[in-house]
């Protein structure tokens, strides 16, 4: 096909993604190092099995698929009632959040919902990201036209990038200039910090004083052990009127490799319902019978109780690796009410040079801030998703060989 039928805005992304980088320096290492014992404490990947509620969910889900009065083929691509309605009681109702089942559409991922959102608003809307934050909701807009073009500093012409940084608490201000969608994570991915409540509020009000969107990525909010803290985006009074929340049971529940999440659009932004209602309908046949039996398990109460504690194993290896590198003189964030540890690498360092010496030293692979965006830069991120025995491992390599 001739170059000029191709969408020539991929060219602009800046390299190949993140953790597609990652992963091909990781074969490279070890290619070339066989014996390597390399310790992953970087990809936000679970390595806890599913708990036995979701389990013996499947089970009879599976069973019921062999049974002719019981068979499901295409369900309703917004979700089955009984999910939605699991998803509002345990999440929403639980919070004094008051909640329509009609306005959660489940989902295979909220990284496609993230990604695929964009697909509602114009070519020339003007956006609004957090700096540091989750790649895709850069480089998806990227890929749709909306950013200009990569500058020398990291940061693309037509982008209003809103620093989340140590100097200002982790609490971004509000934009400089005038946009239509501004990005929101909390508990952000990478930093493991949390927008407090008079952050939200101050975001809420521009919004809907300027007539621009918030399009909110709460996937880890089951992670933040403050209950003072918002979980949800509609805590804040205003919200209804002017935002778009993104959950995931992914990290919540261990379904990195089941797939499901779901998107809520409140009724009060009516034309954004429908239209993403329509463009489900029209792209996507909903997520399979069995995976949604096995989402609404989490919210019985032996699911709700087996799913607090395999959050508690992650949050336990969090506060090790936070605990232990803060006794090691270093400067961390995070890891408090986020399964993310925010490393300040000390000296100056780049943060891929970092990757390659912890590595090469210390056979332990995290994640280079700036892969996260130019406020990124002079960071390090470490999950705590792997196994707690081997974070031991790790860190014990780290304050032997740095």
């Amino acid at each position: 096909m001739n170059d000029s039928y191709i969408n020539s805005n991929y060219d602009r992304l800046p390299g190949s993604y993140l953790f597609s980088t990652i992963a091909h320096k990781i074969k490279e290492y070890q290619g070339i190092h066989p014996e390597a014992d390399i310790i992953r404490l970087g990809i936000g990947d679970v390595t806890t099995p599913l708990i036995p509620e979701v389990i013996k969910a499947m089970h009879k889900a599976v069973d019921e698929m062999g049974v002719k009065d019981t068979f499901r083929g295409y369900g309703p691509e917004q979700g089955y009632d009984f999910l939605r309605e699991a998803i509002v009681r345990g999440e929403y109702t639980a919070r004094g959040i008051d909640m329509d089942p009609n306005d959660i559409f489940v989902s295979d991922g909220s990284k496609c919902d993230v990604a695929n959102i964009q697909e509602l608003f114009s070519e020339d809307v003007r956006i609004a990201i957090p700096d540091p934050v989750y790649p895709v909701y850069l480089d998806s807009n990227v890929m749709a036209g909306r950013t200009g073009t990569l500058q020398g500093d990291g940061h693309f012409s037509e982008v209003t990038y809103l620093a989340s940084t140590a100097e200002n608490d982790f609490q971004p201000d509000l934009p400089k200039n005038p946009v239509q969608l501004i990005y929101l994570c909390s508990p952000n991915n990478p930093t493991g910090t949390v927008l407090s409540r008079e952050t939200l509020q101050k975001f809420v009000d521009y919004a809907n004083k300027t007539g621009s969107l918030i399009l909110f990525d709460g996937a880890y909010n089951c992670y933040i052990q403050d209950e003072s803290l918002p979980h949800s985006i509609f805590e804040i009074p205003g919200a209804r009127t002017c935002a778009i929340e993104f959950r995931s049971f992914s990290k919540t529940a261990g379904f990195t490799g089941v797939r499901c999440a779901y998107t809520v659009i409140p009724h009060e932004l009516s034309k954004l319902h429908s239209m993403w209602n329509r463009r489900q309908c029209t792209k996507f046949n909903g997520v399979n019978y069995v995976t949604q039996r096995a989402a609404e398990a989490i919210y019985t109460p032996q699911g709700w109780k087996e799913t607090t504690a395999v959050i508690k194993g992650y949050m336990d290896t969090a506060k090790l690796i936070r605990k232990e590198l803060t006794a090691a003189g270093y400067t961390v964030f995070g890891g408090e009410h986020a399964p993310y540890i925010w490393w300040k690498i000390p000296d100056g360092e780049k943060s891929f040079d970092f990757f390659d010496r912890l590595l090469s030293t210390c056979q332990v692979v995290g994640t280079p801030g700036s892969g996260f965006g130019p406020c990124g830069e002079g960071y390090f991120r470490l999950t705590a998703f792997g196994d707690h025995e081997r974070t031991k491992v790790a860190l014990q390599r780290i304050k032997e060989n740095l």
